[in-house]
């Protein structure tokens, strides 16, 4: 038989000795694991007779839960040591000033509207702005809806409690209603952009309840298709940075252009990606056509005087197509490490002397 003593000694210097979690847990194996020294006394309790096992189990069990005792308090011990030398390796002297660390970045819709503003800027284009709480009539009315055009409709526009009055404010779902507001205010020759948000009930991979738009308008003597063609085909060639561009209008309907089109570039879609330039095959990407007769006259212009084009895009589609960028929804995630891949630095404003991405 073991002398209990003399294993009890050498396994409490063992434990006493380690000086680490993983010794320590050697030991602790070693000597009460499945196989261990005090465990295999264990094992022998079977073959002893009654008498010997009511006095051998008891000193045999006593010394494993004595060991077991000055196991747990040296790991106990162990540990302390440990997390106090980690907090003394990972002390920060707060006198010293902090490392630089870029935090944030540019949106990529930001990016996007700051490089189209940027080209429609070189262009002669200035930037009007207006409320995103629009009323019907300048959403509407102004630009030649009819009363029962499905665009009014709950589905499709977030409408705000009737007032009392039983007229119905409604957040934008586009930016055309800064155009009217425009011709409204202003005299032509008129030469603006309306960038800014917009809201309709759409989600997915491709719709967001709310995006952006950049609309343009030109209203002047003697406007044709021919300058708005032009305008667009110049636009994309510099915002895609591209002179390969291939564009052709399809006849379309809006109730605020006659002749309206929906204009498509031509592009590769081979690769599991879309580049603009190349290929054979067409993508939508904007639409377009001559400002109606009726949204003239609706603003107190005359529309055997003045014609005008507009053109309205979604910037959060063009920055998709321009980065590659998959979901639309990615961009209202507040994804921090989404940001952190597609975002922009703050200091690399858009402009046309040193490029716009």
């Amino acid at each position: 038989m073991t002398d209990l003593n003399t294993l009890e000694a050498d396994v409490l210097a063992q434990v006493a000795a380690a000086g680490d979690l993983s010794t320590l847990d050697a030991v602790r194996v070693a000597a009460v694991g499945k196989t261990g020294s005090i465990s295999g006394l264990l094992k022998t309790l079977g073959a002893m007779s009654p008498e010997e096992r009511k006095t051998q189990g008891a000193a045999i069990n006593a010394l494993r839960d004595k060991v077991q005792e000055a196991i747990a308090a040296k790991k106990a011990a162990l540990e302390a040591a440990e997390l106090d030398a980690r907090l003394a390796s990972e002390t920060l002297d707060l006198s010293l000033p902090a490392p630089y660390r870029r935090k944030g970045s540019v949106h990529p819709t930001m990016q996007t509207m700051d490089e189209m503003i940027s080209i429609f800027a070189e262009m002669g284009f200035a930037v009007a702005e207006g409320p995103d709480i629009e009323d019907d009539f300048h959403n509407f009315t102004a630009l030649n809806f009819p009363e029962k055009h499905p665009a009014r409709e709950m589905h499709d526009t977030f409408f705000f409690n009737p007032k009392e009055s039983g007229e119905r404010m409604l957040l934008r779902t586009h930016t055309s209603p800064v155009q009217v507001r425009t011709m409204v205010s202003q005299k032509p020759p008129i030469r603006i952009i309306a960038p800014g948000r917009t809201y309709r009930c759409d989600n997915d991979a491709t719709h967001t309840p709310v995006f952006h738009q950049v609309e343009g308008l030109v209203i002047d003597k003697g406007i044709h298709m021919g300058h708005l063609k032009w305008t667009l085909e110049t636009f994309l060639a510099r915002f895609f940075e591209t002179d390969a561009v291939t564009t052709q209008f399809r006849p379309h309907h809006f109730p605020f252009t006659e002749p309206s089109a929906e204009m498509d570039v031509q592009c590769d879609r081979s690769g599991g990606e879309i580049k603009i330039g190349q290929g054979t095959s067409w993508l939508e990407i904007l639409g377009c056509g001559m400002v109606h007769p009726n949204v003239l006259r609706a603003c107190g212009i005359d529309p055997d005087e003045y014609q005008g084009f507009a053109f309205g895009m979604g910037v959060d589609r063009l920055g998709m197509l321009k980065y590659g960028m998959p979901d639309l929804r990615d961009m209202w995630s507040s994804d921090v490490r989404w940001l952190s891949h597609y975002g922009f630095s703050a200091f690399a404003a858009p402009n046309p002397a040193s490029g716009l991405s």
